[in-house]
């Protein structure tokens, strides 16, 4: 992410200026157009499209006391749901990249370059802090932790809970809005390529999980995924306020590659084992049933690339890391004031300081003949 430099000058209206210094407001107003067409009953069948989780499922539990519960699905009036939230992350993101992160980058002056990575872990520690914990806490409420069968057991798991299902929306919306992002905080050209691959592996991996109906391990990956990730970016802000801290780069590359393993581990076992031997094989569009041989390598296919890619980015650091660390080494080396002669030089006047002056050569005795 660049700088913003702020100016006491007004850009045209419309301008790419203009446009980036109020897009927060600007979003706003789109957000607001449609919680106020809530308000009037002409309007509010189509602002309830945007705002709220769409195809509701309501199932009676059988029992002494028969208990209504609300599941839903997904389809295509999701979009518009996702739409909105993405608009909510954009107001999100620049609540706080105004009120914390610009208020630190005054107060530790920062070089163009920390500024940039400080702000892109600010924003993302924040983000993954989130998802992390609120993930955590469906798995839980769920017990998907508790009996991992349940992640290939059923399938298709057509049906979500209100919590499940507003996750993964939320999710899409908030890497949908990294996008325009892009523009808004006028990244730099050279960085633009780094973010649209990984922008790209997130929207794939989670509509993937979300349309094949995989939303189980889709979330059970995210949370493991996020912990690792919030760990990096919070690793990368205390290493700016202090260099002299890099503890938590040891913790989080040790974590990083356990993550790489269990979610290889994870994804053959549901994928490759849990699905293949399931009754309900077959591929089946309306009953949302896709368990066939040609998806599932696709899948599996798609989370070993990808794990190999994070693991070689991983490889590349860790070295770029070591090499720095031993130029840092030989430099201080360098730097270390020669050792100081012995009492006996010292006596014998080796060390050059003479009556003619600190600095001035030591004329040569003459030799006895």
């Amino acid at each position: 992410m660049g700088i913003r430099k702020k100016t006491n000058k007004n850009p045209p209206v419309l301008s790419h200026e203009f446009v980036i210094q109020n897009h927060a407001d600007i979003v706003s107003c789109v957000a607001m157009v449609f919680l106020l067409g809530l308000m009037f009953e002409v309007t509010s069948k189509f602002a309830v499209l945007f705002i709220t989780v769409q195809y509701n499922v309501t199932i009676s539990t059988n029992g002494p006391d028969e208990t209504a519960v609300n599941h839903f699905h997904h389809g295509i009036k999701d979009m518009a749901t996702v739409f909105f939230y993405m608009l909510v992350a954009i107001i999100m993101h620049a609540i706080i990249q105004e009120y914390v992160l610009d208020k630190i980058n005054r107060k530790k002056h920062f070089s163009k370059t920390k500024h940039s990575k400080f702000n892109e872990s600010g924003q993302l520690s924040a983000f993954y802090l989130f998802s992390f914990s609120w993930g955590a806490s469906i798995l839980l409420s769920e017990n998907f932790l508790s009996n991992p069968v349940t992640l290939w057991e059923g399938y298709p798991h057509t049906l979500m809970p209100f919590q499940m299902k507003f996750y993964f929306i939320c999710q899409l919306g908030y890497w949908l809005h990294a996008l325009p992002e892009l523009y808004f905080q006028k990244t730099k050209k050279e960085d633009i390529p780094r973010q649209l691959v990984y922008i790209f592996l997130y929207l794939v991996h989670i509509a993937g999980a979300y349309v094949l109906n995989l939303n189980r391990l889709g979330l059970v990956l995210l949370v493991l995924h996020y912990f690792v990730e919030f760990l990096f970016h919070v690793s990368r802000l205390i290493y700016f306020s202090n260099e002299n801290r890099q503890t938590g780069f040891t913790i989080w590359a040790v974590l990083f590659v356990l993550g790489r393993l269990l979610t290889l581990s994870l994804s053959v076992l549901t994928v490759g084992f849990g699905l293949a031997t399931a009754e309900n094989q077959g591929f089946d569009l309306a009953a949302g049933n896709f368990n066939v041989l040609f998806v599932r390598i696709t899948v599996l296919a798609a989370i070993c690339l990808t794990q190999a890619f994070m693991m070689w980015k991983f490889i590349n650091f860790q070295l770029r890391r070591w090499r720095e660390h031993a130029q840092t080494q030989t430099l201080k080396k360098k730097q270390v004031p020669p050792k100081s002669k012995s009492k006996k030089d010292k006596a014998n006047g080796v060390n050059g300081v003479n009556s003619h002056g600190a600095d001035s050569p030591r004329p040569r005795k003459e030799k006895s003949s």
